[in-house]
C-alpha cells in the first residue's frame, strides 16, 4: 500500500533571487556574445535563459491546513505539508489536497429498522484527510468514495438497531451516544484505505415514514400513558403503605381488615385518579 511522504522544498525566495540574477546574467552574456557576433555562444545563452525562464515554474505557495501531493513522470516523490512560498522541481507535477475538517450531510435515507418498520433516516459526518497519498492514489474520488461508504454505514446501522427498544436494550432513539460512536467505528473501518479520519458521526435526522408515522405516534402515546401509569400506583401503593404504618405506630386509630381495606380502597381511588376525588361525608357509621 502507498504512504505518505512528507518531503520539503527549496525556499521560495531564496531561488526567487537566484533565478532572477541568473536570468539577468545569462541576458548580458548574449548581449555580449551578440556584440562579438559570436553566433553559436548567443545561442547557447538563449538556452540558458529558456531553461532559468521554466525554472520560474518550480514555484508554488502552500497554505495552513493545505498540502501539495508531488508527482514526478507518474511517480510519487512525496507531499508537502509545511505552509509557505517554496520553490520544488519544475518538472513535477503538483496537487493540491485540503487537510482542513469538512462536514458533510447524508441525504435522507429511507429504510426499515431490526423490527421492519419503515423509517427516515440522516447523518453528519465530520470528516478530514489525514494521508494524502492514499486519499488520492488508492481511491478514485475520495469525496465521492467517502459520501457512498457513509451511506452505506447508515443503512446497515438503521436494520441493526430497533427505532424505539421501550427500555429493553439499545434503539436508535434512545441510544443516542452509542450510536453515534458504532456509526464511526463503522465509516471510519470502510475509510480506512482511503487516508480519511472520522472526528465524528451522529444521526441528523430520524423519524417514522409519514405512512406509518400517526400509528406509531398512538404506539407511543399509548406506551408513555402506561408508564406513567405504572409510576402512579407505585407511588399510591407506598403511600397507602406508609399512611398504614404512622396510623398503626403512633396509635391513632385501631383498623380491623375491613377496615384498612376500605381506608386502601379509598386512598387508591384518591391518588390513582386522573380527576379530582369528590368526598363523600359518612354521617353514620363504617356499616351503615
Amino acid at each position: 500500500m502507498l504512504r505518505e511522504k512528507v518531503m520539503s522544498g527549496v525556499n521560495g525566495w531564496v531561488m526567487l533571487v537566484v533565478l532572477l540574477a541568473a536570468i539577468a546574467g545569462s541576458a548580458l552574456m548574449m548581449v555580449s556574445a551578440a556584440k562579438a557576433e559570436s553566433g553559436p555562444i548567443v545561442l547557447i545563452w538563449i538556452l540558458m535563459i529558456v531553461v532559468e525562464v521554466a525554472c520560474l515554474y518550480g514555484f508554488t505557495v502552500l497554505n495552513p491546513n493545505e498540502a501539495k501531493v508531488i508527482q514526478l513522470f507518474g511517480s510519487y516523490v512525496g507531499t508537502m505539508k509545511q505552509p509557505g512560498f517554496w520553490w520544488v522541481n519544475p518538472l513535477t507535477s503538483r496537487r493540491r489536497v485540503s487537510l482542513r475538517v469538512r462536514n458533510f450531510e447524508s441525504s435522507k435515507l429511507k429504510v426499515n429498522d431490526m423490527d421492519g418498520n419503515p423509517i427516515e433516516i440522516a447523518s453528519v459526518i465530520v470528516w478530514r484527510v489525514v494521508e494524502t497519498a492514499e486519499a488520492l492514489f488508492q481511491v478514485d474520488d475520495y469525496e465521492q468514495f467517502l459520501h457512498v461508504q457513509a451511506e452505506s454505514a447508515v443503512r446497515i446501522l438503521a436494520t441493526s438497531y430497533p427505532y424505539d427498544s421501550h427500555g429493553e436494550g439499545m434503539s436508535l432513539r434512545m441510544s443516542v451516544v452509542e450510536i453515534a460512536h458504532k456509526l464511526r467505528d463503522e465509516i471510519q473501518e470502510r475509510l480506512a484505505a482511503a487516508g480519511i479520519e472520522i472526528i465524528e458521526a451522529r444521526i441528523s435526522h430520524l423519524a417514522y415514514s409519514p405512512e406509518i408515522a400517526n400509528t406509531m405516534l398512538r404506539r407511543q402515546q399509548a406506551n408513555a400513558i402506561i408508564a406513567a401509569r405504572q409510576k402512579i400506583v407505585e407511588g399510591a401503593v407506598g403511600m397507602v403503605e406508609m399512611a398504614l404504618d404512622l396510623l398503626s405506630t403512633k396509635g391513632v386509630v385501631q383498623l380491623d381488615e375491613e377496615r384498612k381495606a376500605s381506608m386502601v380502597s379509598n386512598l387508591l381511588v384518591v391518588l390513582c385518579s386522573d380527576r379530582d376525588a369528590q368526598p363523600i361525608v359518612n354521617t353514620g357509621t363504617l356499616y351503615q
